[in-house]
Formats: structure tokens, C-alpha cells, sequence
């Protein structure tokens, strides 16, 4: 049975990951200074201005708008109305609510005598999903991994200049067809790339085709048949925040999955490890990456939920679509057995207090080696349940 699915990628210019990069940015340098602050920061950029605003408290000196500015030149916006060094930006943040505070300083558990992992309550409610499967090497769904690589190589050929023409600004789609679960083609390319005035819209197509698409995507998924979808509109001068307002965590099925599996509904940038939006969504991924390459299954969804100031979660569900060793609720049991869930128990096991979210901003927070919830260290444990 043919089937068809497509992800989407953009790059670090477009306005929303500007705001990702940025809210980051913050928070590393945060954690840098104090690795238990707690934040939540969000921007908005639109045009000329950057608002950022949110939820801090630390013990740190941390300058919002000069790391903002550092973050808009790395990105490559050194011209224009939102340029690095003319950007207005206003600052709006304030502490965490006291009554968060309350919940997350000391959870129920640790209230009625419970024991150290006990001590941090989640941070609000809700529900976290991670997933895995066999599709690539990664052990995530091919199309957003293409089309994660697809918009990397994109940056990548403007800022080694491969290219003259290019701005930062930009977004890759990639639609794979399937033969049951096996993917066996790509069918559909799209790349929208930011571009000065001097260019053709021929020059384009053909670069974006022979220096990007076909420099990531394997020659055997390729074929006469393959559609590629260069700047459909036809130019694509005006982009960044001048030409679209961009939003902290407006980006999430990017962030994650590519849309194949289930989101939660909470954004992962600029927010500390407390908040388990983020914390337990990189703690699921790591659980059902492990799963996976362990062989209890070729493909696992896992949703964990929570509520807020509680440090266990309220419920686990594990979906393995027919390709478990073991059913479902078993594989469930497993995951409270040998998986602690409670949030101290993930800041600690993954590390998350360190200043490492930078780099998750663009590109995909999962299937990238070096971050520490893409390790498959607890496959040798997990193996005896086969």
C-alpha cells in the first residue's frame, strides 16, 4: 500500500527561529551563571522591533538585548530594518509567580516526607510525548530528517558563500512515499530561499536543486519522477522579521517529530529544565530511543502527563503500533520500572542544568548526536526483557 507523508524544516533565519535562538540564547547564559534559575523567556519580533519578555529568577547578571543583538548578527541579519545593530528592542520580564514557585520549590511528594528526586514539582500541567523508530539511522521518521538537512545545508551554502545571492531566511518541505512502513522514495521537494534582487528565479532553481536538495538527499531515494518546488511564489526578497512576525515556540511539530507523532502542546525554548514541557519531552524521546535500539520495538510513541507541583507523573501510555515484543501495557509497566520520571530525576540524569540549548533552537531538537537524550545508554539494561 503507497502512502505519503511530508515534514517541514526552516532555517535559523526564519522570523520565529530568530525568536527560538534568542529566548535560548537567554537561557544559556543564565544557566551559565546560575545553574538552578529558573526562566521562561519568549520573544516577539515584527519589522524593526524585538519584544522580549517573560518569567526570570536568578542569580545572574545577564544583558537580554546585547546577547539578542550577538544572536541577530550570527544569524546573519547585518542589513535592513532588523538588522543586528538597529533592531529597537524592548525588555519586559519579571519573576517567576510565587504561586509556581510554591509547587515547583517543593513538590506534594517531598511535602508529605518523600525523598530527594521528590523535590522539584513539575511545572505545570500537562502532556509530553516522545517517540523512535527505525527509519533512519537516527531512529526518527526520514521525512523531517531530510528536511531538517535540507534546511541546514541551505544555511550552509549561504554562509560558505557557495552562493552570493542568498539571505538568511528560509523553508524546506519533503513528502516520502511508502511501501506499507518502508519508505522507498521522495516524492516531493519544496525549498523557499531568501534571495537579494539580482537573481533570476532560474539561477535559483537550479542552484537550489543541484547544491542543496540533491547534495543532502541519497541519489537512491531520487528519481525522473521526484517534484521540486524552488520559491513557488516566484521571488522571495522580503523575508525575517521585516517580511512575517515571528514567535517564540510557534515552531513545535519543526522542533520535534515533523508531525508524525503527537505534541503536547508546550514549546521547548527559552524555558529552564523545571518545566517539564521541555525536561520530559527530551526524557520520553531518550526512553523511546533506548526502547528501540534495544529491539522491544521498531517503532514507539510515549506520552507522559503531568500536574502541576506533582512530581510523579499522573499517567504513561506507550503506543508501539504492532511492532512490540511485548504488548503495549507491558512496555508501559517497563517504563515506570526502569525509567525514573519525576522531574529532579531527569534534570539530573540528562544534565539539563547545563547551558546546552542553543543549539536545539534550529534544526530539530531530536535525532542529533551530542545531545545528551539522543544517548542509547540503557540498551544493555533493556535488553533482558526480550
Amino acid at each position: 500500500m503507497k502512502r505519503f507523508f511530508t515534514s517541514e524544516s526552516v532555517t535559523e533565519g526564519h522570523p520565529d527561529k530568530v525568536c527560538d535562538m534568542i529566548s535560548d540564547g537567554i537561557l544559556d547564559a543564565l544557566l551559565a551563571q546560575d545553574p538552578n534559575a529558573r526562566a521562561a523567556v519568549e520573544c516577539c519580533a515584527a519589522y524593526n522591533t524585538l519584544f522580549i519578555t517573560g518569567e526570570v529568577t536568578a542569580n545572574a547578571n545577564v544583558d537580554y538585548r546585547a546577547i539578542a543583538r550577538g544572536v541577530i548578527k550570527e544569524i546573519g541579519y547585518l542589513h535592513g530594518s532588523f538588522a543586528y545593530d538597529a533592531c529597537d528592542i524592548i525588555e519586559l520580564v519579571h519573576g517567576q509567580s510565587a504561586d509556581i514557585a510554591l509547587g515547583v520549590d517543593a513538590s506534594m511528594e517531598k511535602k508529605a516526607g518523600g525523598d530527594e528526586s521528590d523535590l522539584i514539582g513539575a511545572g505545570d500541567q500537562g502532556m509530553m510525548f516522545g517517540y523512535a523508530c527505525r527509519e533512519t539511522e537516527e531512529l526518527m521518521p526520514l521525512p523531517i530528517v531530510l528536511a531538517h538537512k535540507l534546511a541546514f545545508r541551505l544555511a550552509q551554502v549561504r554562509k560558505e558563500k557557495l552562493v552570493g545571492y542568498l539571505r538568511p531566511d528560509g523553508k524546506t518541505q519533503v513528502t516520502v512515499e511508502y511501501e506499507g512502513k518502508t519508505p522507498v522514495r521522495v516524492d516531493a521537494v519544496v525549498i523557499s530561499a531568501q534571495h537579494n534582487t539580482h537573481v533570476t528565479h532560474e539561477e535559483i532553481e537550479r542552484d537550489m536543486i543541484e547544491l542543496v536538495a540533491k547534495a543532502v538527499i541519497p541519489a537512491e531515494l531520487l528519481d525522473e519522477n521526484t517534484k521540486y518546488f524552488i520559491n513557488p511564489t516566484g521571488r522571495f526578497e522580503i523575508g525575517g522579521p521585516e517580511g512575517d512576525s515571528g514567535l517564540t515556540g510557534r515552531k513545535i511539530v519543526v522542533d520535534t517529530y515533523g508531525g508524525r507523532c503527537p505534541h503536547g502542546g508546550g514549546a521547548f525554548s527559552g524555558k529552564d529544565p523545571t518545566k517539564v514541557d521541555r525536561s520530559a519531552a527530551y526524557m520520553a524521546r531518550y526512553i523511546c530511543k533506548n526502547m528501540v535500539a534495544a529491539g522491544l520495538a521498531d517503532e514507539m510513541e510515549l506520552q507522559v502527563a503531568y500536574a502541576i507541583g506533582v512530581a510523579h507523573p499522573v499517567s504513561v501510555f506507550v503506543d508501539t503500533f504492532g511492532t512490540g515484543k511485548l504488548p503495549d501495557d507491558r512496555m508501559a509497566e517497563i517504563v515506570k520500572r526502569e525509567f525514573d520520571l519525576r522531574p529532579a530525576a531527569i534534570i539530573k540524569k540528562l544534565g539539563l542544568r547545563a547551558p546546552i540549548y542553543s543549539r536545539t533552537s534550529s534544526y530539530g531538537h531530536f535525532g542529533r548526536l551530542g545531545l545528551p537524550w539522543e544517548a542509547c545508554d540503557r540498551v544493555p539494561d533493556l535488553k533482558k526483557y526480550l
